[in-house]
């Protein structure tokens, strides 16, 4: 809310959680735009098919070694964080942080 105008942040919060699974603003939040259109049907639509294929694979009658590589269904990759953000940072020990507040 902005100088008493607009739509108060929990009508704000309410909307955007009804928001569905499909839209660009959870694709946003799940890690990008090529997470755009992918809900709950779509991802489960591409694991039946990769189980349907694991299946095929599995109970064919292929020679030794000759079973077919079959692609997975393209999914959309999740970014990779960076390597800072990713280390976390070591544990200090109470003398280390004591030794910390006691500089000037």
């Amino acid at each position: 809310m902005i100088a008493g105008r607009g739509p108060s942040p929990a009508l704000v919060l309410l909307l955007v959680q009804r928001l569905p699974d499909t839209s660009l603003t959870i694709a946003l939040a799940s890690g990008g735009r090529e997470h755009f259109g992918w809900g709950q049907d779509r991802h489960l639509a591409a694991d039946v098919f990769d189980a349907l294929n694991q299946n095929t694979r599995a109970t064919g009658q292929w020679g030794k070694g000759k079973a077919p590589k079959i692609p997975a269904y393209p999914r959309p990759k999740a970014k990779k964080a960076d390597k800072k953000k990713a280390e976390k940072p070591k544990p200090r020990t109470v003398a280390e942080i004591y030794k910390h507040f006691q500089r000037r």
